[in-house]
């Protein structure tokens, strides 16, 4: 089996490692723009060794943020700041990669540390907050309006014309968001999901959107690169989205040209009873991986260099995203490496510090 320092093919695509540094918000733009707060972020980060580097989810329309300050790839204008991030990674021997979102019934609301709940205009918030069905996440969440089936075909075009504008800032890797209770999601789920048409219901009716999005980002997201989706793999709640129905989900996602699934978990019910713990969500990644045949990466409260080896090792999943320990340790890599007995390039500045190094 191979280690966590190993290389990892996905098409023609080659990761240095089985290390990614997952997709984290950083409420920090204007208008959607990546600015020198993302570059120095994730710039530091493929200095630090990682396989691959997302950026936080990007927003593929204005009012599909989470919040007013989130990032986004709804027009031209955002491909330059982008790109300007992507050369830098690429010429760290790292590769960047970047997630597509709708927030849904989450949109438009604080950034953590200027409040919560619901954001008013005067905070930057906008009206226009859509769901699946008129159902809110929480009390102080904005209440949304079920979208229409043109609404719906309006949200899919968005996605694919999205992923266009990322290749066009030459990420390589694309991750379809359909976790934490945003849109995709709360179309999976029964739990926020109660239409009576085409869209809701029965297994393949609340599936349909995440496969016509999948679908139609393949039309502009070129074959030869990957393409993942991030789940939730079950919602913590009895009649809710569960592990059946996500490994049943990979199976029909892989045949749409997905190549890996980023298994988390929650997110969609406010007051989940959730049992967290290292490495509580990679039970998920093993099963997806072994039941239905893709490629899966592992998510959760990973933190420990001989923790995130063993996962690999064992055949849980195929890549290892970190989160929060990334941001306590950019170089988190570059010392698992020297704990795990590997030897990896350090940058050329850094030689002096690397382990020998004088």
């Amino acid at each position: 089996m191979p280690s966590l320092f190993d290389s990892l093919q996905l098409r023609s695509l080659t990761l240095r490692n089985r290390i990614a540094v997952s997709p984290m918000c950083q409420y920090s733009c204007d208008n959607g723009l990546a600015n020198d707060w993302h570059f120095v972020h994730l710039g530091a980060r493929a200095v630090g060794g990682a396989g691959l580097v997302f950026t936080e989810a990007n927003a593929v329309l204005a009012d599909a943020r989470i919040s007013p300050q989130d990032l986004g790839l709804w027009s031209d204008a955002h491909v330059e700041p982008l790109a300007r991030i992507v050369r830098f990674i690429d010429a760290q021997g790292a590769v960047a990669g970047t997630q597509l979102a709708h927030a849904g019934r989450k949109a438009s609301t604080y950034r953590p540390w200027d409040g919560a709940g619901a954001a008013p205009q005067s905070a930057g918030g906008w009206a226009n907050v859509v769901a699946p069905s008129a159902l809110k996440f929480a009390d102080n969440y904005p209440e949304p309006r079920a979208l229409t089936e043109d609404g719906i075909a309006n949200v899919t075009a968005a996605f694919a014309q999205a992923a266009a504008r990322a290749r066009a800032a030459g990420f390589r890797v694309l991750e379809i968001h359909a976790a934490h209770g945003y849109l995709l999601h709360e179309f999976l789920s029964p739990l926020s999901n109660r239409r009576t048409d085409r869209y809701g219901g029965s297994f393949e009716n609340r599936t349909r959107l995440a496969r016509e999005v999948v679908a139609a980002v393949r039309t502009t997201w070129p074959d030869h690169v990957p393409l993942f989706v991030r789940i939730s793999a079950t919602d913590w709640t009895d009649g809710g989205w569960d592990l059946d129905q996500s490994v049943e989900l990979a199976r029909q996602l892989k045949t749409l040209g997905v190549d890996l699934v980023d298994c988390s978990s929650g997110g969609n019910v406010a007051q989940a009873k959730i049992p967290a713990g290292p490495g509580y969500q990679t039970p998920f990644a093993e099963r997806i991986r072994r039941e239905a045949g893709i490629a899966t990466g592992a998510v959760g409260m990973i933190t420990e260099p001989v923790q995130a080896d063993h996962i690999v090792r064992t055949g849980q999943a195929d890549l290892v995203l970190l989160a929060r320990e990334m941001l306590r340790d950019p170089y988190w890599p570059l010392r698992a490496a020297r704990e795990l007995g590997r030897e990896i390039k350090w940058p050329v500045q850094y030689q002096r510090a690397a382990p020998g190094g004088k």
